[in-house]
């Protein structure tokens, strides 16, 4: 009985770590999940500004010309690195959500067990608390 107990008071510190390592989980998904919305809203405003340089008619010269199709080219690489950094980003955010479920599943099993041994040491103890040759309450 007494091995049921301090197995018991194992598992609920085991609880607890594992629930903070489920929280520093979720915390670590939902800055990754910040960075990727950040990525693809900078993705959103450089593509806006791309349509927007590319339908102006406003060079005078050939030199503003050139200076605009020079700016355009930039915007366009970065677009390109944009969009490498958000499918990075993306990876990072799925392996982060899953480090968190797989947080959330270590904790919940330790709980399970918590919970199983609480329930044998509680029926060992009303066992116990039974007078040999009792009868058991009818129920009403």
């Amino acid at each position: 009985m007494n091995a049921e107990r301090v197995r018991l008071g194992r598992l609920k510190r085991l609880e607890k770590l594992r629930a903070i390592a489920r929280q520093t989980a979720l915390a670590e998904a939902g800055r990754a999940e910040a960075r990727l919305a950040q990525l693809e809203a900078l993705g959103t405003r450089t593509y806006a500004l791309i349509t927007g340089y590319a339908a102006r008619t406003d060079a005078e010269c050939g030199a503003d010309l050139a200076r605009q199709r020079v700016y355009l080219g930039e915007l366009q690489r970065m677009v390109v690195r944009n969009a490498g950094d958000i499918a990075h980003a993306r990876e990072q955010a799925d392996a982060r959500a899953a480090q968190a479920a797989a947080a959330e599943r270590s904790r919940a099993a330790v709980e399970d067990r918590a919970n199983a041994t609480q329930a044998r040491i509680n029926q060992q103890d009303s066992a116990a608390a039974t007078p040999l040759g009792a009868r058991p309450a009818r129920p009403t």
